[in-house]
């Protein structure tokens, strides 16, 4: 890749101010594979000023232009689809075919649904004698995560794009290069100049630059919720809108009627998904009393037989976690799990055998926590999953909305009616019932701690646009 030691301002890929420069690890060989440039902020404040000169002109643009100029950046995103899907195996670890089928299949299906929605959009409408408009925010700034990484990109972007905002990036520093390639995607689509903007950077420079900005209206961040609380309080001084997306905790209710071998094994599996490193994973699994060792059983073995290996191999199921930083952070929490007093059904530390390099961890299972332990209050983001039992419906509800989280929560059971009537009841902004296909078009964001705003679907556009009342408009 020719633009990794750039940055992409105002239509041209130029060089940063400062010569500061971040290697770019393999997390598979613990080796760096390229690097990229670290920004400042007077890089920021070049970026911002592009955006902040281009919002004019492109927030008039026509809908019809602006679907135009989607399809290209569909068709240019096909195009790369597999170049995207082999970066993302080296730059984070994931296994080639969850990075095809899964990472970037997502990034495609949200550019493809964001033509749909602004297809039949309605951006005017009357109410009585006033109109009311839906109008672009301004400059806005996207800080994006490395587990999800192209997929966070375009959740964001493209729906910036079909408000007719205008963008500045920044990427993760730990898996950024599928951010450049999308750039260069953009760019060869014909963006006007200033329309979108990167600066890579960490989060204490380029990200505290964004939120702080005076000339940015409005930062939309993904990322731990400590990170985001950071984010709001220093975007709180020149009042912009923050919408967030954070951590969580999701717990999966078994009821006592579900299919217990296939709720089970099919709940671990999607928990150790990703290795782990989804925020919307189901970590908390909570199992009748009744059939807890048997559950115990039947997730030790789904998780014993998972095949953690090299990425590139396409039999593998779980690659390594993404950075040492992570590796070392999940292996903390999977020793203070033992040292707390959890019982250990599967996994535990250290690498699975056979490795001696490369950020891999073992997938755990956890049994008999208690509510003050670190694996059931913390994000662990890695392949360890927490059983729990209860005694009654009552009690299971209590114990998932005991979380000062709210991301998601899953039910399992045979009645759907039932299902339906726990999952009203779940403090969570998504709930999924008996493992459902994904949808492209839900709302997905947090409750309580795990953040505020939403993504996907129509309601991922409305996040971008300002609602103007014009009152006397219609006589």
């Amino acid at each position: 890749m020719s633009n990794t030691r750039k940055f992409y301002i105002d239509g041209a890929w130029v060089a940063p101010t400062d010569s500061s420069f971040l290697d770019v690890i393999n997390p598979s060989t613990e080796a760096p594979f390229d690097q990229i440039a670290m920004g400042n902020t007077a890089d920021v404040d070049k970026a911002v000023a592009a955006a902040k000169a281009a919002f004019g002109e492109f927030s008039e643009t026509s809908v019809s232009n602006r679907i135009q100029l989607l399809q290209r950046i569909l068709k240019g995103f096909n195009e790369r689809r597999e170049e995207v899907a082999q970066i993302m195996t080296r730059e984070m670890g994931a296994p080639i075919t969850f990075a095809r089928d899964a990472q970037t299949y997502t990034c495609f299906a949200h550019i493809e649904a964001m033509i749909k929605i602004l297809e039949n959009y309605s951006f005017e409408e009357r109410q009585g004698t006033t109109q009311i408009a839906k109008e672009a925010i301004g400059v806005v700034a996207l800080i994006t995560p490395w587990n999800w990484p192209l997929n966070q990109v375009i959740c964001k972007v493209i729906p910036a794009i079909a408000a007719g905002c205008t963008i500045v990036l920044k990427p993760s520093e730990i898996a950024p290069l599928d951010a450049i390639i999308f750039a260069e995607i953009l760019h060869d689509a014909g963006l006007p100049k200033g329309v979108f903007n990167l600066v890579n950077g960490d989060g204490p420079t380029v990200g505290e630059a964004l939120s702080r900005h005076p000339d940015v209206d409005m930062i939309s961040f993904t990322g731990s919720t400590r990170a985001g609380i950071l984010v709001a309080k220093a975007a709180a001084d020149t009042v912009k809108r923050v919408t967030q997306e954070l951590g969580g905790k999701s717990a999966n209710i078994v009821l006592d009627d579900a299919d217990l071998e296939t709720a089970v094994s099919t709940g671990v599996s999607i928990c150790m998904s990703n290795s782990g490193q989804s925020c919307d994973a189901p970590t908390h699994m909570l199992v009748p009393s009744a059939v807890y060792e048997q559950a115990l059983d039947i997730a030790a073995r789904t998780a014993n037989a998972l095949n953690v290996g090299d990425p590139q191999d396409e039999s593998v199921e779980l690659g390594p976690l993404a950075s040492e930083m992570q590796f070392n952070k999940v292996q903390t929490l999977i020793q203070a799990g033992i040292d707390e007093g959890a019982r250990l059904v599967a996994g535990g530390v250290g690498r699975p055998k056979g490795f001696t390099k490369g950020y891999f961890a073992r997938p755990t299972i956890f049994a008999d926590a208690k509510p003050s332990m670190a694996i059931l209050r913390e994000e662990i983001f890695g392949p360890v999953l927490v059983i729990s039992a209860y005694h009654t419906e009552e009690e299971a509800l209590a114990i998932a909305n005991s979380s000062h989280y709210g991301l998601a929560g899953y039910v399992q059971s045979a009645d759907t009616d039932r299902a339906r009537s726990v999952a009203r009841k779940m403090r969570a902004g998504s709930v999924f019932i008996n493992y459902p296909d994904w949808d492209v078009m839900a709302p997905f964001g947090g409750y309580k701690q795990s953040g505020n705003g939403r993504e996907g679907g129509p309601h991922a556009l409305s996040e971008y646009l300002e609602i103007k009342a014009t009152v006397g408009y219609y006589s």
